[in-house]
């Protein structure tokens, strides 16, 4: 299996990696005593608390192979790396949306980082990939399911 390389900023390689901690150390150890405690009560063929936890147990151990994988084809995108002239993984967009004269500010960064609440954005994402390669000016068009959406870049940072 070939496994795709996951672009993460240094604060991105951090926030795995405790993640993947955190599930080894302290998820792991919670859900075997749940496990433990469940198996006591006996009869483990109707026994919610045991299915539940085993769940659990499937879900962290899936999350840990996931993040292991990500970390292990992880390039990291180094500050020093990311242009202001260009956008690109790793810049700080200022964009006008055309439409509502509305200022957005975006980072552009790898899909595993992404989180839109934070206005960070997916460089996979369609207005990451309209946004990707452009310059300050540069009026971008974004395919919408509402039609046709169009920014303008304002600035570029890292």
């Amino acid at each position: 299996m070939i496994s795709k390389e996951t672009l993460l900023t240094p604060e991105g390689v951090a926030k795995l990696e405790y993640e993947l901690n955190y599930l080894k150390t302290v998820r792991r150890r919670e859900i075997a005593e749940r496990i433990k405690q469940a198996i006591a009560f006996g009869d483990l063929s109707e026994n919610s608390e045991y299915d539940e936890a085993k769940n659990d147990q499937a879900f962290a151990e899936g999350r840990i192979v996931t993040l292991e994988n990500m970390l292990r084809n992880v390039r990291v995108i180094d500050e020093e790396d990311i242009s202001t002239d260009r956008v690109s993984i790793g810049s700080t967009v200022n964009i006008l949306d055309i439409e509502f004269d509305e200022i957005l500010r975006y980072t552009i960064v790898g899909s595993a980082e992404a989180d839109p609440s934070q206005n960070k954005i997916s460089n996979e994402s369609p207005v990451g990939r309209a946004l990707i390669g452009q310059q300050t000016g540069a009026i971008v068009e974004v395919n919408a399911p509402d039609g046709i959406v169009k920014f303008k870049i304002l600035e570029i940072h890292k």
